[in-house]
C-alpha cells in the first residue's frame, strides 16, 4: 500500500477479495475503460503485427499502445531498473527476435512482484520481476517472452476484441427478450463457455508459437512445460488451501495445468527427445541474483502473517491461514470460509470523531446503533457492524495523527467467524517503534552456492522474512519433493541482505 495515494471509500468489497485470487502467467490489456482504468483482457495488434517504428507513421493501433504505456507503468509498480538484468533480458528478447520473423520489440521489466507477462501492439512486451524471481532458466524466460510475442503475431487481440464485442451483443439480446428464466441463464452461460474456451484456444497455440520460436532461437524447448509447472506450484503455494480444484478451470481464460503442460511437452518433443537446446542457466541467475522480491518499501512488507509498513509506521496481522495481497491501493488478506480483510487509510480533519465518520455515508448498510468508540493499543478508534449483498462486516477505524486507518472484515452472513477474526486484526493494530522501522529492509533473491553438508532443509531455514520456508525454496527453485541439492549447486533463497 502506497503511503502517499489517496484511497476510494467502498466497503463493499468481499465480493473481489472472498476468495482467493490464482495467479495467471500471462495477461493481456485492452485499452482503458470509461473510468480511465486499465481493462485486463486481450489487446493486441490488428490485422498485422505492429512494429515500434510503425508509431512514426500514425498507425492507430500503435498509438494506442503508447498512450497505455505510462499507465501500465504506474499500475504494474512503474519500471524495475536494473542494468545487469536488463541486459540479460535484453539477450534473450534479442535471441528470440533474430528467428521469430515479427516485428522488433520493446520489453520492459515491471516493478511488481506478482507473476505476469504480457504484450501490446506495437511490439511492447512485459514481464514482472515476480516472473522473473519463479524462473530458473534463460529458457524458461524465452518460453515466456516467446509465448507474448505468439500473442502478437496470431493477432489474437482483435479476434478477442471482436468475439467480445459479439457476447456484449449476445447477452444484451437474450437479456431483453428472455428476462432473468432459466433459459437465459443457459443462452448466457453457453456464450461465457464459447469466450472462455476461445481465450484458452489463443493460449495453446500462443504456448505452440512460442516453443517452436524458442527452440529455433537454441533454447531449451521443453523449458515451456518446466515453468508452467512452476507457475502452477507456486500457484498452489499461494493458495489458502494448498489445493486445487479442477472444476475451476471450467470457465477459466486460461487452460488447467496439466493440459497445458502435456501439449508444451508434445510440441517440444518436434525437437526431439529432453536435453535439447541450451539453458544458459548461469547467465540468468547472475541476472536475477541481488533481485527485489515481494514488495517494495513504499508499498510496505507483508511477513508472513503480518503487514508493516516503515513509511506509515504502522502494523497489523491477520489470523494463521490467511493470505495477504498487498497493493498499490491497499492490503487485503484471503482466509478459509470466504473471510476477507481489506486495510486501507485516508486523511481525515483531526476535528472529526471517528464514530462520526463511521456514520458519514461510505459505510453501506451500517447498523447505526453498533457504532461505538474504543481505543486499540492506545490509539483513537472506533468500531461497527454492516451487512449488504449476503455479507456481514466489521468496521474498526483508527487514528494515528492525520491518519486514520480502516480495517474491514467480511464474511458471508451465515458464518460465525465474523467475531472472532475481526477482534484479531483490529486487536492487532499498532504503531511501528523508531528501533522497528529502521530495522525493516526489503527482500532480495540472492544466488549462492551449496556447500559441502547443507541440504534442502538447512538452506531453507536460511531464508528469511517469509514463511513456510521449506515450501517456497522448492517452489523458486524448481525442486521437485524429495529432490535434494548438492555441494556446487547453484540455488536461489530470499533474504533481507
Amino acid at each position: 500500500m502506497r503511503s502517499s495515494r489517496p484511497l476510494g471509500h467502498a466497503v463493499r468489497f468481499a465480493a473481489a477479495v472472498g476468495v482467493t485470487a490464482l495467479l495467471s502467467g500471462c495477461q493481456a490489456l485492452s485499452g482503458l475503460s470509461t473510468s480511465g482504468e486499465i481493462k485486463e483482457s486481450a489487446f493486441r495488434p490488428a490485422e498485422t503485427p505492429v512494429t515500434v517504428d510503425s508509431v512514426q507513421r500514425n498507425d492507430r493501433l500503435a498509438e494506442l499502445a503508447k498512450a497505455q504505456h505510462p499507465r501500465i507503468l504506474a499500475t504494474y509498480g512503474g519500471e524495475y531498473s536494473d542494468p545487469k538484468l536488463e541486459r540479460m533480458v535484453a539477450k534473450v528478447v534479442g535471441n528470440l527476435t533474430a528467428v521469430s520473423g515479427g516485428p522488433a520489440y520493446r520489453i520492459t521489466i515491471l516493478n511488481s512482484p506478482n507473476v505476469n507477462a504480457f504484450a501490446l501492439p506495437g511490439g511492447y512486451l512485459y514481464v514482472t520481476r515476480g516472473l522473473l524471481a519463479l524462473a530458473n532458466d534463460s529458457a524458461e524466460l524465452a518460453a515466456v517472452i516467446a509465448h507474448e510475442m505468439g500473442h502478437v503475431t496470431a493477432n489474437h487481440g482483435v479476434q478477442r476484441q471482436q468475439k467480445e464485442a459479439e457476447e456484449v451483443l449476445a447477452t444484451k439480446v437474450v437479456t431483453d427478450v428472455l428476462g432473468n428464466n432459466q433459459n437465459a441463464n443457459v443462452a448466457l452461460l453457453r456464450g461465457k463457455l464459447r469466450l472462455a474456451q476461445f481465450s484458452r484456444n489463443q493460449e495453446l497455440e500462443a504456448d505452440g508459437i512460442g516453443i517452436k520460436t524458442s527452440g529455433q532461437a537454441g533454447y531449451d524447448p521443453y523449458a515451456a512445460g518446466r515453468f508452467l509447472q512452476s507457475m502452477s506450484a507456486y500457484t498452489d503455494f499461494r493458495s489458502v488451501s494448498g489445493a486445487t480444484d479442477a472444476s475451476l478451470d471450467f470457465l477459466a481464460s486460461h487452460p488447467n495445468a496439466p493440459q497445458r503442460i502435456e501439449l508444451a511437452q508434445r510440441h517440444a518433443r518436434q525437437f526431439g527427445g529432453p536435453g535439447q537446446g541450451t539453458r544458459d542457466r548461469d547467465s540468468f541467475l547472475a541476472g536475477i541474483d541481488g533481485l527485489l522480491y515481494g514488495d517494495t518499501p513504499e508499498e510496505g512488507f507483508v511477513r508472513g502473517n503480518t503487514f508493516l509498513h516503515p513509511r506509515l509506521g504502522v502494523s497489523f496481522s491477520v489470523p494463521e491461514g490467511f493470505v495477504i495481497d498487498n497493493t498499490a491501493a491497499a492490503v487485503t488478506a484471503t482466509g478459509p470460509g470466504d473471510l476477507a480483510v481489506r486495510f486501507d487509510g485516508v486523511a481525515l480533519n483531526g476535528r472529526t470523531s471517528l464514530a462520526d465518520y463511521i456514520r458519514s455515508g461510505w459505510v453501506a448498510g451500517l447498523d447505526p446503533n453498533s457504532v461505538r468508540s474504543i481505543t486499540v493499543n492506545g490509539n483513537e478508534a472506533a468500531t461497527a457492524r454492516a451487512s449488504a449483498d449476503g455479507w456481514k462486516f466489521d468496521i474498526t477505524v483508527v487514528r494515528a495523527g492525520s491518519q486514520v486507518y480502516r480495517l474491514l472484515t467480511a464474511a458471508p452472513l451465515n458464518s460465525d467467524q465474523l467475531d472472532s477474526v475481526a477482534q484479531t486484526v483490529g486487536g492487532s493494530f499498532r504503531l511501528l517503534t523508531a528501533k522497528e522501522k529502521s530495522a525493516l529492509k526489503p527482500l532480495r533473491i540472492r544466488v549462492v552456492t551449496v556447500k559441502p553438508g547443507q541440504t534442502v532443509g538447512t538452506m531453507a531455514a536460511s531464508m528469511v522474512g517469509v514463511d513456510r520456508k521449506l515450501e517456497l525454496f522448492r517452489v523458486i527453485n524448481a525442486l521437485a519433493p524429495g529432490a535434494t541439492v548438492s555441494a556446487g549447486d547453484k540455488v536461489k533463497i530470499i533474504t533481507d541482505s
